[in-house]
């Protein structure tokens, strides 16, 4: 695993998965997705449409381990100009808490 995905599974809600670390945000009717991703050291914004369990990563509470809800809406990706500030901030600043630099989160892909 690598170091910054170590660090930022230490932040609030963040988890480790492979490559990558994600969180969920669920704010103001406005539910996201965020995954950075260690080796180019990107930020990916997406939405998450309702139903899909964005507490538990698309696992259904008491459904058994490995099982996914199903929904016919699927996650998009959001464009940075789309995401509240307030999130983008948080986001700057779980990076820069786990020692990864916090302008990775400005890189337009």
């Amino acid at each position: 695993m690598y170091d910054s995905i170590a660090a930022l599974v230490r932040q609030e809600g963040w988890r480790a998965e492979g490559d990558a670390a994600r969180v969920h945000y669920d704010g103001g009717g406005d539910r996201f997705a965020v995954e950075f991703y260690a080796d180019p050291g990107l930020v990916l914004y997406w939405t998450v449409p309702a139903g899909t369990g964005a507490n538990s990563g698309g696992v259904s509470p008491g459904s058994p381990a490995g099982t996914t809800t199903e929904s016919a809406e699927t996650a998009a990706p959001v464009p940075r100009a789309n995401v509240p500030d307030p999130l983008r901030k948080r986001i700057r600043s779980d990076l820069a808490a786990a020692d990864v630099d916090p302008t990775v989160e400005r890189t337009a892909i």
